[in-house]
């Protein structure tokens, strides 16, 4: 009898891959509240790389440019065109989360110089903490997930995830342009 090589598409995705995933995700998650609200900034009179927040901004530009043509990539049956887009929308995003960090460890919790109350700070405030935040912490684990998915050859599983994924990425990457924006445009 001769045993027949399984196709990576039809194999089972082990679920210590997945626990793994989400714990790393977890820890980013938690260092990343550790950074933004318990560690003291090193640069409190904010004059390093104060560029950081319009960095931001624009890699998260780049990075709904990349996850949007990626997407119509995909429509078009052009999986390598995909793939790269993808890939693109990853690296950028992954850029994006260095200066984030950075930014946070030299400058800590941005207080943007606005009266905290009128449209402008409800909506900051509400896609900012009621949305981003929350979204960009479920969008981590998916993110990785669904690149595991892929890369192992695992289609019908990651196009079943990124059915949530894309669209979560991409919100969190639209509104990081605005949040980031109004950072760098109003902290000057």
């Amino acid at each position: 009898m001769q045993e027949q090589a399984l196709k990576p598409s039809s194999l089972r995705t082990p679920p210590s891959v997945i626990v793994g995933i989400l714990a790393v995700s977890a820890v980013a998650s938690l260092f990343i509240m550790w950074l933004v609200y318990r560690h003291a900034p090193t640069d409190t009179a904010g004059t390093q790389l104060k560029w950081l927040p319009l960095v931001n901004a624009v890699l998260n530009a780049l990075s709904t440019i990349a996850l949007v043509t990626g997407f119509v990539e995909i429509r078009e049956r052009r999986a390598l065109h995909h793939r790269a887009a993808m890939i693109f929308a990853f690296l950028f995003s992954s850029i994006f989360l260095i200066c984030y960090l950075v930014n946070f460890a030299l400058h800590g919790e941005t207080h943007l110089p606005i009266a905290h109350h009128g449209a402008l700070w409800n909506t900051y405030a509400f896609v900012l903490f009621a949305t981003h935040i929350p979204l960009a912490v479920v969008a981590l684990p998916l993110i990785l997930i669904t690149f595991f998915l892929s890369l192992t050859g695992r289609f019908p599983a990651h196009r079943r995830i990124a059915r949530w994924t894309f669209p979560i990425w991409l919100y969190v990457s639209v509104s990081g342009v605005f949040v980031y924006f109004l950072q760098a445009v109003i902290h000057k």
